[in-house]
């Protein structure tokens, strides 16, 4: 009775503690969740690069390097962007300071568009065609809104980039420590799941690499592909936006958000033609990678049909934000594991059952 009484203090200990670190470090979490997914896609070069003659046994430098260098490879584009960004938005703040000392001319290429040219025209003098109809469209930039929200974009800027190296130094302590890391993971799951647990722990791991391989690939495939289209159509620049769409196309249909921007920017030059055919270039591209090549790609690793792929991106980007994206296909795999092991264990009775009954 005593031991069945302390079994339960201890069980109930337990769980208040785990309770009270979860609360303690609930936002934490989702940064803890990240490094463990980043360190279970890179796992196999970080051995690669240990089995290296250079680092051989040297788990610290090892995980040192490629610590910096996922950190490299992500915020050198990211502070190119921003460089590029702040350049653009010098440019943009000149434009807008000439506008509304001068008004904005009408684009030659406004009147010539068929049915809605004269009206588009006529809107366009009205609202910004002179300086006082530009003072007026233009208010809100002499209010603080601009103001208030560049000072929203750096805060958030800031929190995220501080977000990141944590992300980093967690990473950092799984390369130095994932050795026993994995063997108490695996120890803890064959003791409360057995076997079972083993493998479907290990099935949940392939699933979470080759959900991180097929974003990766489709979207550095389709940046390629589109850096072609920019480069067909005369944008300036035609590299750095094909990266730029690629970074985008890691995220299910992210990348029409810029050549969407490239097809209007077009359209402003007065390249009609150029910027429709960019514009439907993009989104047959998009539309067979995001729902044929992506979805093939993750399940045909793992075995999960192709709807479930499907579904595991979308709802687990819909539950859980970018996170999900990687997490939502990785659950579904899991779970079509444990369907199938049931119906092979009904088939199994079932069968006992026949012969019994022989």
């Amino acid at each position: 009775m005593q031991n069945n009484l302390e079994v339960k203090a201890r069980i109930i200990g337990g769980l208040i503690l785990l309770t009270l670190g979860a609360w303690v470090l609930h936002s934490f979490i989702p940064l803890m969740a990240w490094a463990v997914l980043l360190a279970i896609t890179t796992w196999p070069v970080f051995q690669r690069l240990l089995n290296s003659k250079e680092l051989q046994g040297k788990v610290t430098w090892g995980a040192i390097g490629l610590t910096l260098l996922i950190g490299a490879v992500i915020l050198a584009p990211l502070g190119y962007g921003l460089n590029r960004l702040l350049h653009e938005a010098q440019a943009l703040g000149q434009f807008l300071t000439d506008a509304q000392n001068s008004g904005i001319p009408v684009p030659a290429w406004l009147d010539t568009l068929p049915l809605i040219g004269p009206w588009s025209k006529n809107f366009w003098v009205d609202t910004l065609g002179s300086a006082e109809a530009a003072k007026e469209s233009l208010h809100w930039l002499s209010t603080g809104g601009a103001v208030t929200y560049t000072k929203d974009f750096a805060g958030q800027l800031v929190h995220r980039f501080f977000s990141f190296l944590t992300i980093l130094l967690i990473l950092f302590f799984i390369y130095q420590h994932g050795e026993g890391l994995s063997r108490q993971v695996l120890a803890s799951s064959r003791k409360l799941f057995g076997e079972t647990g083993v493998r479907y722990l290990l099935h949940a791991t392939a699933a979470m690499r080759a959900t991180v391989n097929g974003m990766v690939l489709v979207g550095l495939g389709k940046g390629l592909l589109m850096g072609l289209g920019y480069a067909l159509t005369g944008l300036s620049h035609p590299a750095m936006l094909g990266a730029l769409t690629g970074i985008f196309a890691m995220v299910p249909f992210a990348a029409k958000i810029i050549f969407s921007a490239c097809s209007l920017f077009l359209i402003a030059q007065g390249h009609m033609a150029a910027a429709a055919g960019l514009f439907i270039y993009g989104m047959i591209l998009t539309m067979i990678a995001d729902n044929y090549v992506r979805p093939t790609l993750i399940g045909g690793a793992v075995k999960l049909p192709f709807v479930w792929t499907l579904l595991g991106i979308f709802a687990g980007m819909e539950t859980l934000g970018l996170l999900g994206l990687f997490l939502g296909p990785t659950l579904m795999a899991v779970l079509m594991s444990i369907w199938r092991d049931w119906i092979a264990e009904m088939d199994k009775s079932a069968a006992a059952e026949f012969d019994d009954g022989q």
